[in-house]
């Protein structure tokens, strides 16, 4: 933390050394305790994991070789395992994420997002805050996600997709699965019930001393409370990717290729392997799932670390064809199953895999192969 307050782990380097030690200083003791407080130990990773640069195991095993004791971090590998477990639903589930999963959404009044929410004048100052630094540094403390997502699809009633692909859009971490799912839990879509935060919830972790808003009430009073005024604009926001032309790229046929994309970056993947390198950005994919020019900076920073790396905008068929290349290689993942070639699997913390219908479902399964 700098003299004037500013959260120097907010910025997120992107050299891979760099990515190393924030790997080596995280606190996963002290996770457990403070980790919904908004200065709280978090390890401020999830950029990385979710652009594949690392894995949750990697996280995990570096862990182990600092001799922490699985017991006292068991709450820091949980919340690793829920990143799995959202994965595993996307595996499984594929396309119907997109919609609402268990339950129907209920009330809607409108498919958009909040005008005041948008821009961050909500009158609520922490999330208002955190919506500004999402704009700033392409982060946000997860409990304020859930109050953003609480304000969106629980107050003001718009249906979740269109704000969770807001904030998709802005996000480092960007993981469909994560974002959407999370946001459906929210909204009571993919959980039991909707999840609600009072004004001395967010005055607790955040800080913050506010009275007499709109969240400022009973939470039994929730289910009842009428839109307020300052959330009942809203907007369709245009969200669209900032994707440059494709180059010519040089393609040695004598080699193997391998295919990275927004969810591979991963700079140890057969790097023992003299191969042609290349970062595949399909603009069909990024038509889907939008993403904000501050995260395609990301993403390139992040590529860098690969060697010889090699950028082609365009869809994978037409890389295919027109390089007239064979011998593919790429990482498993949903949003690549029209990939041709030789699929690896991505690494996970534990081999359970498939669908369970609860996290707690899942973890129960992955706590067995802890060695404790």
């Amino acid at each position: 933390m700098k003299k004037d307050g500013t959260n120097t782990k907010m910025h997120f380097p992107t050299e891979f050394d760099a990515i190393l030690d924030r790997i080596a200083n995280i606190d996963p003791v002290g996770y457990d305790k403070s980790r919904n407080y908004i200065d709280g130990a978090v390890s401020y990773l999830s950029p990385y994991i979710s652009r594949g640069v690392i894995s949750t195991k990697f996280v995990y095993q570096q862990l182990l070789k600092r001799n922490f004791h699985p017991n006292k971090i068991l709450k820091f590998i949980q919340e690793l395992a829920w990143r799995d477990y959202w994965q595993q639903v996307w595996i499984a589930k594929g396309d119907a994420i997109n919609s609402d999963l268990k339950n129907i959404q209920t009330p809607v009044v409108a498919y958009g997002i909040s005008k005041n929410l948008a821009n961050a004048r909500t009158g609520i100052e922490a999330v208002d805050k955190s919506i500004d630094e999402l704009y700033n540094s392409g982060y946000v403390h997860n409990h304020l996600r859930m109050y953003v997502a609480s304000i969106a699809c629980n107050i003001s009633h718009n249906h979740w997709k269109h704000p969770a692909k807001w904030m998709y859009y802005h996000l480092l971490d960007a993981d469909w699965a994560s974002n959407a799912l999370s946001w459906q839990w929210v909204a009571g879509a993919n959980s039991n019930k909707k999840y609600y935060a009072n004004q001395e919830n967010v005055n607790t972790y955040c800080y913050t001393k506010q009275t007499n808003t709109f969240l400022d009430i009973p939470y039994e009073d929730f289910e009842k409370l009428e839109i307020p005024d300052a959330l009942l604009s809203t907007e369709i926001l245009e969200l669209k990717t900032p994707l440059t032309k494709s180059k010519q790229i040089t393609i040695n046929k004598d080699l193997p290729t391998l295919i990275y994309n927004f969810y591979n970056l991963d700079p140890l993947w057969k790097n023992e392997l003299t191969a042609n390198r290349v970062l595949l950005l399909e603009p069909s994919h990024f038509e889907e799932y939008p993403i904000s020019q501050n995260t395609i900076n990301f993403l390139i920073g992040l590529s860098k670390n690969i060697e010889n790396i090699q950028i082609f905008v365009g869809e994978f068929n037409a890389l295919k064809t027109s390089y007239n290349i064979d011998d593919i290689y790429y990482k498993e993942h949903p949003l690549n199953n029209h990939y041709q070639g030789n699929e690896t699997e991505r690494d996970w913390m534990f081999s359970v895999n498939g669908y369970y219908r609860s996290f707690f479902a899942f973890w129960k399964k992955c706590k067995k192969e802890i060695i404790f």
